[in-house]
């Protein structure tokens, strides 16, 4: 067994080093512009958008597809202007703040993701002296009902993450990839097989569910019996993340996409809140999920058992607990948690490879800021995060709202170090 741990985690760090190039060999397929325009959670499809250099040389104009996203190359990296069409847009809206020209800086080798932000017009015939205030607060309710919708995914992906800490110490920097795995498992059987996304995601799940299991059954767990410590696993867990990143590039490409159902809705008025019918359920679910979980840890045998496991893993053994089983019970559950997040993620906006690395930053920060271990300290803490985020965009820019949430993070932890719901440890 012992030659066999070897000789797989030689096979991983080779393909490690054979597919970690290619992924960004070609400059072409990666230096430029790109962005997705949506309104109230729904792509906005024909929208004009121009790109010229610093100097005002005409690069190129784009229109967003059906998906509401776009994309320019660019051959020269630099400073470039890019200018939305305000007149392109649907009669009812218009971009946040006013302003329609942003001034981004591609790099070599990259591409620059640029923000929009959509919302709705004001209604017409509003007293002058209360427009302002009015429009403040109706955006105010509708980024929060976005920032609630945000959070909940953030949390599903952050209680998956806390659960498989809190039973085995592991900071698991591969959590973003078994997000993107289950979002891209459904998009094949929803697009690829033609399955309606209902079964479709049903299926993700189970098989994300079942592919934790053997991970930790033939991989992680073998790492643990030959004692390798905790640092060294979390390194080895970024060469994880590289290899199922490259490999999920590899397949599913390096293109934005869609599922086939439930793109376009008409939204429903809540008051001052918009919704699309997909967000409603989305949140219902994602509550349904969380509140499930929740109970199972606090009310069944498995549930105590791994709580048992996450406060002293040697004295649950000692008291007839099956620790290597539990630890597989909650690296199942916690990867179709996490496939369960990627659906829900690639429902709210699109799907791309790196969705699970670009949403990593912020379930960590929700998992720290409820309290390392603790599951429903990483809905609290993903809440707080997914709301502030949204909201902090009526002060500052769209381009910079995860940097308030990771404000808020370093500033609740320098008066509560083990988070809001954490449990002070002991030293010595």
């Amino acid at each position: 067994m012992r030659r066999a741990v070897i000789a797989f985690t030689a096979f991983l760090g080779g393909l490690i080093f054979l597919l970690a190039v290619p992924a960004h060999a070609d400059p072409a397929d990666c230096q430029g512009l790109r962005g997705t325009l949506k309104l109230q959670g729904q792509p906005v499809n024909g929208a004009k958008i121009s790109v010229t250099t610093e100097g005002g040389q005409p690069v190129q104009e784009v229109t967003s597809n059906a998906q509401g996203t776009w994309d320019v190359q660019v051959k020269d990296p630099g400073k470039y202007k890019v200018t939305l069409d305000p007149s392109s847009l649907p009669a009812n809206s218009e971009v946040r703040g006013g302003s329609n020209v942003r001034t981004p800086t591609v790099y070599e080798g990259n591409c620059s993701t640029v923000l929009f932000a959509l919302q709705p017009k004001a209604a017409p015939g509003a007293a002058p002296e209360d427009t302002g205030q009015s429009t403040f607060w109706e955006q105010a309710a509708q980024l929060t009902f976005e920032g609630v919708n945000l959070g909940l995914i953030i949390a599903l992906g952050a209680l998956g993450l806390s659960l498989i800490y809190g039973t085995t110490g592991l900071t698991n920097f591969a959590h973003g990839e078994l997000i993107t795995l289950g979002a891209v498992i459904a998009y094949a059987f929803n697009v690829g097989f033609g399955l309606q996304l209902i079964p479709a995601a049903i299926i993700a799940i189970i098989v994300s569910g079942a592919l934790g299991y053997g991970q930790d059954r033939l991989f992680w767990g073998q790492l643990r019996k030959r004692g390798t410590g905790t640092i060294a696993m979390m390194i080895i867990s970024i060469g994880v993340a590289i290899l199922l990143r490259n490999l999920i590039q590899f397949f599913f490409g390096a293109q934005t996409d869609s599922y086939t159902d439930y793109n376009t809705q008409a939204g429903i008025e809540i008051g001052p809140i918009s919704a699309a019918p997909k967000n409603l359920w989305a949140i219902g679910i994602e509550l349904a999920v969380l509140i499930v979980v929740g109970i199972a840890l606090m009310k069944t045998r498995t549930g105590k058992a791994a709580r048992a496991v996450a406060d002293n893993p040697a004295l649950a053994a000692s008291s007839g607990i099956n620790v290597d089983r539990i630890i597989r019970i909650i690296w199942a559950s916690g990867s179709a948690i996490a496939a369960l997040a990627g659906i829900m993620l690639g429902l709210s906006q699109s799907l791309k490879f790196t969705m699970g690395q670009d949403i990593l930053l912020l379930i960590f920060a929700g998992v720290t800021l409820g309290g390392l271990g603790t599951a429903f300290g990483a809905l609290v803490g993903s809440l707080v995060v997914g709301i502030f985020i949204q909201v902090s965009t009526l002060w500052v820019p769209p381009e910079l709202k995860s940097v308030g949430a990771l404000a808020v993070l370093i500033i609740v932890l320098l008066f509560r170090p083990q988070g809001i719901l954490g449990r002070r440890e002991r030293i010595g």
